[in-house]
């Protein structure tokens, strides 16, 4: 029996968030629009976040309600607070994403506030949620490195996914948000995070920083992850993670798992004129250098 690899694509929020152009809604719903006509199942609409701080995802309701009704796809959105959530569920989310960071520094970067406090600030994020009958998804940053901080303790990274799974997340993806993890160093992670939280419930979310995204999702496919984020064209960053360059290409993913065997659904030639599409947006046409 071939095995299956869900993709999660986050090039239209983790993505498009640190370009320097903002895309008008109309761009942004037809890059989702080939996505989905890809093969891509669950893709990241946006984020309700302040318009002031990430101009980028400002119109995300806009862009959500395009989709409303459509089938067969989900589409979450990231959202920080209460307020957030609000506006997520006037615009008819049906998932939302939270985050926490295993760092403190970059916690207080991020959002302002301590590991702690950002958890006093999800539950009842998580409770309103659930009880509108909204899935929730689960972010940790930095679980192989921080840009204040450099190393941080796996501990700290087990511990914070598990009190995401905890608070209700029905899944928990891991990310490298500096991309400076090595496979090693991401089979490790990975095994003492699946000590506390089921491997059938984490993810995988590695950038390129340092060109080891494929080796590191490779190593982690191994230790039996099933589920991976990518960004079409290698789009995205942090804005708050200097020197961070972008997530690992949707389109690369792809090429590795048909290699490996697994089975996705998933048609990277598509993936890959969607990439193009939005790289011609904004303004980068000469980014795309992969091939067929």
């Amino acid at each position: 029996m071939v095995e299956h690899v869900r993709i999660v694509e986050v090039g239209p929020r983790d993505g498009l968030q640190n370009e320097a152009a903002t895309l008008p809604v109309e761009t942004r719903v037809s890059f989702i629009e080939k996505l989905i006509a890809a093969g891509l199942t669950t893709i990241e609409a946006g984020s309700f976040v302040s318009p002031r701080r990430v101009p980028q995802m400002a119109d995300t309701a806009a862009v959500l309600k395009a989709f409303a009704g459509r089938r067969g796809v989900s589409l979450p959105v990231l959202v920080p607070n209460m307020t957030g959530l609000e506006a997520a569920l006037a615009a008819g989310a049906r998932e939302i994403a939270i985050f926490a960071s295993a760092s403190e520094s970059f916690s207080q970067k991020n959002i302002n506030c301590s590991i702690a406090e950002s958890f006093e600030r999800f539950a009842p994020v998580v409770e309103r949620a659930q009880a509108e009958g909204v899935a929730v998804r689960g972010y940790v940053s930095c679980v192989l490195g921080c840009p204040y901080e450099g190393a941080v303790p796996l501990s700290r990274v087990a511990d914070v996914a598990e009190r995401l799974a905890a608070l209700g997340c029905y899944e928990v993806s891991l990310g490298d948000t500096i991309g400076v993890g090595t496979p090693n160093a991401a089979r490790a992670m990975l095994r003492a995070v699946a000590e506390r939280v089921p491997m059938k419930s984490l993810a995988v979310h590695f950038h390129d920083t340092k060109g080891q995204a494929v080796a590191n999702i490779y190593a982690c496919l191994e230790e039996g992850v099933r589920v991976v984020d990518g960004s079409a064209g290698g789009l995205g960053g942090c804005p708050y993670a200097p020197g961070a360059s972008g997530n690992v290409a949707t389109e690369d993913v792809v090429y590795l798992l048909d290699g490996l065997g697994f089975e996705t659904g998933v048609d990277r030639a598509a993936i890959m004129e969607a990439a193009r599409f939005a790289l011609e947006a904004l303004g980068k046409g000469g980014a795309m250098r992969r091939g067929p």
